[in-house]
């Protein structure tokens, strides 16, 4: 039995997990807010849990920890993650090792979930593909040749500070990055500005809610869904061009409407990408689901 932690800006999950035969299974799985909790009372919640997992469920055999970053994945250390304010160089993985004397690994949520995607989800079967988060924020796990390509410290794939145009939504403290235009709060603040312009108040508008209007045909926020697309779209066709994956699978937004992306997505694609490298790459929801995190923190513990 292994364990994965996975560390957000909002809340946090743990999650026990069995890994054999290239499959994983998660038995268990529970969470609690982060907010109020500083570092040092996270990690204390965590172990509790630990703790009471092992006295009722057994040995576990390794932790593994998925979190934002920046961070060092061979020191073990948290460095000052922009959506975790005060977690400044944590060793969490000194502390769980101490702690329970087993086996810890660390990795930032992106290249937890490449680890998840290639060995169990849209990846599996595949050499060289690339995971997309698209969730409160824009990054890229990559896997090379079978192996996570993570950097010489610990910052390759942040796909979501390249900056797309020179004024826009502000994503990755850069106006008009990636980040900005394609992220669930970056689309929120797209709308929010293109209606500004317009001389309209949306007030606090959820992605969601963006979304609920896509749907519904509304011509305002049709134009500024497509606007995202489409600077996704750049950015994929980047990634085909540089990496040459089999596979580009993306989460959050993009995983709940797949289907209003591709519309877009597609015909730039084959208009902007190499073809030889179009032709080859696969671009799909990511296959572990609105789990994915649950099954990165595991694939990290797995190792």
């Amino acid at each position: 039995m292994i364990a994965g932690l996975d560390i957000g800006g909002t809340k946090c999950a743990i999650s026990l997990g069995e890994s054999e035969g290239g499959e994983i299974r998660i038995l268990s799985r529970e969470e609690f807010p982060t907010a109020g909790l500083g570092w040092r009372g996270v990690l204390d919640e965590f172990a509790r849990r630990l703790e009471k997992s092992l006295a009722e469920k057994g040995a576990i055999e390794a932790i593994g920890i998925s979190c934002g970053g920046p961070l060092d994945s061979v020191r073990g250390v948290i460095l000052s993650p922009p959506n975790l304010p005060g977690w400044d160089n944590v060793e969490i993985c000194d502390f769980f090792s101490s702690r329970f004397k087993l086996p810890v690994r660390l990795q930032n949520d992106a290249n937890a979930c490449a680890l998840a995607e290639y060995r169990f989800g849209a990846g599996r079967g595949t050499r060289n593909m690339v995971f997309m988060t698209f969730g409160t924020g824009l990054g890229a796990g990559i896997i090379v040749d079978g192996k996570l390509y993570s950097g010489t410290n610990d910052n390759a794939g942040e796909i979501g500070h390249i900056r797309l145009a020179p004024t826009g939504p502000v994503g990755y403290n850069k106006e008009g990055s990636a980040e900005g235009f394609c992220s669930g709060a970056g689309i929120a603040r797209l709308a929010k500005i293109r209606a500004a312009e317009r001389g309209l108040d949306l007030g606090e508008i959820t992605t969601k809610e963006v979304f609920a209007k896509v749907r519904e045909g509304d011509e305002f926020f049709v134009s500024v869904f497509r606007e995202s697309a489409e600077k996704l779209a750049t950015i994929l066709a980047f990634t085909i061009d540089i990496l040459n994956p089999e596979v580009i699978s993306l989460g959050g937004v993009f995983m709940r409407n797949a289907d209003l992306f591709m519309k877009i997505v597609d015909p730039i694609l084959d208009r902007e990408a190499l073809s030889l490298s179009r032709k080859v790459c696969r671009i799909v929801p990511a296959g572990l689901g609105e789990n994915i995190g649950d099954y990165a923190a595991l694939a990290v513990a797995a190792g």
